[in-house]
């Protein structure tokens, strides 16, 4: 206990043996952030000034963009001064609001993809009562929720992460501060934290794992039960689509932080954290839009306008 130090700053070191590459790695994740910027904020500004887009499900996917917004750049921007700077430090004070940030608003995305899916479960399984069931006011409370879950989920994790005495090092092997390079700095047994999260992280991302495969799910049952020829193999590549995208997000989430100790990896699983934080966020835009005739004719409206 007496070599336990109390530290105010650590350093990111995820890219310090990449550095030769240092230009062309800034370049690509620059444009993969302003690709991600772009592509979300052209989705709220299309759902939010048509008044045909005045749906539940373009009301959820402009939270989402939002939220993907949100989500990157509370760790790209801090990427890409990583990657110029070796050793990047980022202060105590400021690893607390990032970590915060950034488990909230994955729990956040979690349970809003969930709840994406749930919608297209009433629309195209329920349509009679869509309206119904999904009322503007429902939406609001189903998105609050989200927003809800992820500030208790982050406080949890955040608040568990830095009761505990770091010592040594106070390099992560990093581009942000996360969970796993901060429990290995710890000086002491970490297994209570190791099971908080494998509790709430696994009830909330299996939760909404199981609530988005039950869905499509039955969204593909009633698919198959359309006669060949009658516009099944739309809806049925657009569920497959955001199937993919859902896998390379809870796949890769639940790797990073709910696998047993290995040394696979162990110097670059950083690099797990890419799927979760850049890629996801580019993909969703083009999944959820680039073959929907809705947000395509809206966009031709408002370059024609432009």
């Amino acid at each position: 206990m007496a070599n336990f130090t109390k530290m105010n700053v650590f350093y990111l070191g995820a890219f310090a043996d990449s550095m030769k590459w240092k230009f062309f790695l800034f370049v690509f994740f620059l444009v993969i952030y302003f690709s991600t910027l772009i592509g979300n904020v052209i989705i709220i500004i299309l759902t939010k000034t048509d008044h045909h887009l005045q749906t539940p499900m373009y009301y959820l996917l402009r939270n989402l963009s939002f939220l993907d917004i949100c989500y990157t750049s509370t760790t790209l921007p801090h990427m890409l001064v990583n990657i110029l700077i070796e050793h990047l430090a980022i202060s105590l004070p400021a690893c607390i609001v990032q970590l915060f940030a950034f488990l909230s608003l994955a729990a956040t995305e979690s349970s809003l993809l969930a709840t994406m899916a749930y919608d297209r479960y009433v629309a195209i399984c329920n349509p009679l009562r869509y309206s119904v069931i999904m009322s503007r006011d429902v939406c609001l409370h189903m998105v609050t929720g989200t927003w809800v879950i992820g500030g208790i989920y982050g406080a949890i994790h955040t608040t568990n992460t830095f009761r505990l005495p770091f010592c040594g090092s106070n390099v992560l092997n990093h581009y942000f501060c996360d969970i796993p390079p901060l429990l290995k700095i710890s000086c002491i047994d970490t297994f209570p934290n190791e099971a908080t999260i494998f509790v709430v992280g696994g009830f909330l991302m299996i939760g909404c794992f199981l609530l988005i495969c039950g869905s499509y799910l039955h969204i593909l049952i009633s698919v198959l039960k359309i006669p060949k020829g009658h516009g099944r193999s739309k809806p049925f590549s657009t569920c497959i689509s955001h199937l993919i995208v859902v896998l390379l997000y809870y796949g890769s989430g639940s790797f990073m932080y709910m696998r047993p100790k290995s040394n696979l990896l162990a110097d670059k699983e950083w690099l797990l954290s890419l799927f979760y934080t850049c890629i996801t966020p580019l993909l969703n835009p083009i999944i959820y839009c680039l073959r929907n005739k809705d947000i395509q004719g809206a966009f031709a409206k408002l370059v024609k306008k432009v």
